[in-house]
């Protein structure tokens, strides 16, 4: 070990001393490190003065490539205002101002107004020199933001173009139909804030705009159908749409042919965005076709779904089948079937676009074996329906566009037929079991049926109706039950709650049948005066009043009038101040009083059916004896 370390001691010794004894120089003051160093100085400076010649030159030869390649297959001159590039991780390069422009007209009579099909405000991708100078260039990934693409109407572009080569049918013919390779190959884009246009040519008709929050495109390749993913958000309603699907190819000659398939969820849309309406909409469904003819088949769920005038939530749900024209918005339903409540509603019809005002939807609804209270629950005001019965009704519906509610402008027209009615309310429905039997002549079963707070008859009402401007007009409304048949028209006007309604009465029973003792007597001479056409009794009648103010009055001379009539009648009466818009409500000693009335008249009606019941079983125990 001691010789060891004086033979190292000895090497380091002449290392610093030098052979001949005399100091030795320190090793980067010897020759062969100066030579090193100004070897790797040359090589640096060689690098660098390459890396700027590279990127001098190499910037040009990209912004050429892209510009070619988006040129060729576009058929469009192709401009771009900024390309950068960096060499720091691979080859990285930023752009941005990236326009596909054509010079055509976007709208009718405006002649070569300048117009940019695809817009990007900036973009940025890396990718090797190798995928760069390859004839088919291709990118992992480009990031895009700000990308508008505006589609024009009809053949705008191949009016501003001119047709393709080869489709003239002339010599360069023989190669149309075969595809050629892809100038670019991308196997994702992802973008941010994305918006297409889809131009129209109808000068009634709006550009349909879609904003796309964020968009994934997968395997782009202008030869074959992409792979996307979108989140946008939707105006009206309003809530998230989020869509997985194909897109693809592009369509140069004709965009709108655009071939697109998906699957969508709509998730929590504000209904009150739509005026008038309210509830959270949830949707799902699927679609396929081209831009201009999209097939959707969906379903929709609001559990809250309302109406403003009665504020009662009614759950929703509804399947349709509709044809979409993505390039206008007009849809065709074929159908719509909805539940409302546990009503079930087919619709059919369309849902049109109009420049500047809206949609104007028209539609046509058939609701067989429907539930009376499911329509008037979401309809009317009260805290619960005012009747339940079996609905059958067929309608034409129309909501215009416009930014009023949709009670105000909605337009309805149709017939409606409503069995076996029973009003929810026992002592309606007792006063309309008494009627009845009164009507039928049966006054020994009226006491009891007028006061035991079950239903003994139904009802049966029929009409045809035509709603428009909040004023609904009811001609040949039929309201029957056993014993009394009754046929009037008559108008309502939701505004304000007017209505007027004007009729026969007709009863099975004579007048003097439906009274008792000497009141029956008295009557028996008058029966022949008032019996018409086979009734016991026809009488015109009219039913008028403001809210809850409702008065029945004898209508001798207006009792077979028409809803038009009627409506005239009523305008006049309102110039004419006979109808107080504003009648003042009842005080709380008044409503006392008339609930103390009523029950009062309820309570002698139950002691009158007793006494009937006793004196019926005195009748029988007196014959049974007898016998």
């Amino acid at each position: 070990m001691q010789e060891y370390e004086n033979v190292n001691a000895e090497s380091a010794a002449v290392n610093v001393q030098g052979e001949n004894g005399k100091p030795g120089k320190p090793w980067w003051k010897r020759r062969w490190f100066k030579i090193t160093v100004s070897v790797v100085g040359v090589a640096l400076l060689a690098l660098l003065l390459a890396g700027e010649y590279v990127l001098h030159h190499l910037s040009p030869i990209v912004h050429k490539k892209v510009v070619e390649a988006l040129s060729k297959h576009f058929h469009a001159p192709v401009q771009l205002d900024r390309l950068e590039i960096s060499l720091l991780r691979g080859v990285e390069v930023d752009g941005g101002g990236l326009r596909i422009p054509y010079e055509g007209p976007v709208d009718p009579g405006v002649p070569g107004k300048p117009h940019t099909l695809i817009e990007v405000q900036s973009f940025h991708f890396r990718s090797s020199w190798s995928a760069l100078l390859r004839p088919e260039t291709h990118l992992d990934v480009i990031y895009l933001s700000g990308l508008t693409v505006d589609l024009p109407p009809g053949d705008e572009k191949k009016r501003a173009f001119g047709d393709r080569p080869g489709e003239d049918g002339g010599a360069s013919g023989k190669d149309q139909g075969k595809p050629s390779a892809p100038a670019f190959v991308v196997d994702e884009v992802r973008c941010e804030n994305v918006r297409l246009i889809i131009e129209n040519s109808h000068p009634e008709k709006e550009p349909k705009e879609w904003d796309i929050d964020h968009l994934v495109m997968n395997h782009f390749s202008p030869d074959q159908a992409m792979e996307y993913e979108a989140n946008l958000t939707n105006p009206i309603p309003k809530g998230e749409i989020h869509s997985t699907g194909h897109f693809g190819p592009w369509n140069v000659d004709d965009p709108r042919s655009t071939s697109l398939d998906g699957e969508y969820t709509f998730r929590n849309a504000d209904m009150n965005t739509i005026k008038g309406i309210g509830g959270t909409l949830n949707s799902v469904g699927s679609f396929n076709g081209v831009l201009d003819h999209i097939v959707v088949d969906g379903e929709t769920d609001t559990p809250n779904f309302s109406l403003d005038i009665s504020d009662h939530p009614v759950p929703l749900h509804t399947k349709f089948h509709a044809f979409v024209d993505g390039t206008t918005g007009d849809t065709d339903l074929e159908p719509v079937d909805a539940l409302l409540g546990r009503t079930h509603i087919v619709c059919r019809g369309t849902v049109v676009n109009l420049k500047g005002k809206g949609h104007d939807t028209w539609l046509d609804a058939v609701i067989l074996n429907g539930r009376m209270e499911d329509v008037l629950e979401l309809g009317m005001k009260s805290p619960k329906p005012m009747m339940v019965g079996s609905l059958n009704m067929k309608a034409k519906i129309h909501v215009p566009p416009g930014k009023v509610r949709v009670a105000e402008k909605l337009e309805l027209n149709g017939t409606v037929d409503v069995q076996h009615v029973i009003f929810t309310n026992p002592m309606v429905q007792d006063k309309m079991d008494g009627l009845s039997m009164r009507a039928q002549g049966k006054m020994h079963e009226m006491a009891t049926a007028a006061s035991n707070g079950r239903p003994d008859v139904e009802s049966h009402i029929t009409s045809l109706f035509n709603l428009k401007s909040g004023k609904m007009s009811m001609e040949n409304v039929v309201f029957e039950m056993p014993g009394a048949h009754i046929r009037m028209a008559g108008v309502y006007e939701m505004n304000g709650s007017v209505y007027d309604f004007k009729g026969m009465v007709r009863t099975d029973a004579t007048a003097s049948q439906m009274v008792t003792g000497w009141k029956s007597l008295m009557l028996k001479p008058v029966d022949p005066f008032l019996q018409k056409n086979g009734a016991g009794v026809q009488l015109p009648i009219e039913i008028m009043g403001v809210k809850s103010d409702m008065h029945f009055n004898l209508a001798f001379k207006h009792g077979e009038d028409s809803a038009d009539q009627i409506q005239k009648d009523l305008e006049q009466k309102r110039a004419a101040g006979a109808i107080n818009l504003h009648p003042k409500p009842k005080s709380a000693d008044d409503k006392a009083k008339q609930k103390q009335k009523d029950v009062e008249n309820y309570q002698k009606m139950k002691a009158q059916a007793a006494e009937d019941r006793a004196g019926k079983s005195g009748s029988l125990s007196t014959g049974a004896s007898k016998q």
